[in-house]
């Protein structure tokens, strides 16, 4: 039940939600390569998500749990223990949004992202913490937002669920001070994923500019440095906060997000 590679996470086994694409795909892979096995969450070919992991050593699997369902979160991590024998690093990345005024905000789409982004959070680490408990070590690592610390209009459920997400990351961190398991959030600000590349050219294509300066328009007075923040270096963060050097890292926010929170 272990993975073959000889890296610092070799047999451990992680639970990546929503990894299939953008920043759960990065943090999955940065993973991999860190020799932990991967459980997979999430939408598209699952195959092909799985045999990219497993050419990088390690062992792969895949669950389609719904995250907006308790009961599927519940699975998935069992799912998790009953492949691998256990689950030593929780990622909760799975995220959707939607903008709109607070006046006009559908209640269903209110409902949607508080299930998916925060609700799911908590119900994946009331699954998986009793085994880290258990075997003495565990990461759990929350993707936040910089709208887990500050807001935006027209944002108001992404806003909430992810200072939810940040205060619940401190209430587990607080829970398990005195183990071996620790709890931290990651706090990105825009990140360079497939569907942001797609506004980047639509940007640059309409106004007739380079892509280089479609990106600055893009990030505006928000990212500082003007410049993305890469699902990979999200995912190197992830590994750092799953070594030795960051087990008294507690209930941290670690913000990645181009100077977005120093204005």
């Amino acid at each position: 039940m272990t993975s073959t590679t000889s890296g610092t996470l070799a047999g451990k086994t992680a639970v990546v939600t929503g990894s299939t694409s953008g920043i759960g795909l990065g943090i999955a892979t940065a993973l991999a390569k860190a020799g932990a096995n991967i459980l997979l969450n999430g939408f598209g070919d699952a195959q092909r998500y799985i045999a990219h992991m497993e050419s990088l050593g390690v062992r792969a699997a895949h669950h389609g749990a719904d995250m907006s369902k308790p009961a599927e979160v519940e699975a998935m991590i069992a799912f998790a223990i009953e492949q691998f024998g256990a689950v030593d690093v929780l990622v909760n990345n799975a995220g959707i949004q939607y903008v709109e005024t607070i006046e006009k905000f559908p209640a269903e789409r209110w409902d949607a992202i508080i299930a998916i982004n925060l609700s799911a959070t908590f119900h994946a680490m009331r699954a998986a913490l009793p085994t880290m408990r258990q075997r003495g070590w565990g990461r759990v690592i929350n993707i936040a937002s910089v709208h887990g610390l500050v807001a935006s209009v027209g944002k108001s459920a992404y806003v909430a669920a992810k200072h939810g997400v940040v205060g619940l990351t401190k209430v587990a961190a607080l829970e398990t001070a005195r183990s071996g398991v620790t709890v931290n959030a990651i706090c990105p600000g825009w990140v360079l994923t497939p569907l942001v590349q797609e506004q980047i050219d639509a940007l640059a294509t309409r106004d007739s500019v380079s892509p280089e300066a479609a990106v600055v328009k893009l990030l505006g007075e928000k990212q500082p440095s003007a410049q993305f923040v890469t699902p990979q270096q999200i995912g190197d963060l992830a590994v750092f906060l799953c070594s030795d050097a960051a087990s008294e890292m507690r209930g941290a926010e670690f913000k990645i997000d181009g100077g977005w929170i120093a204005q």
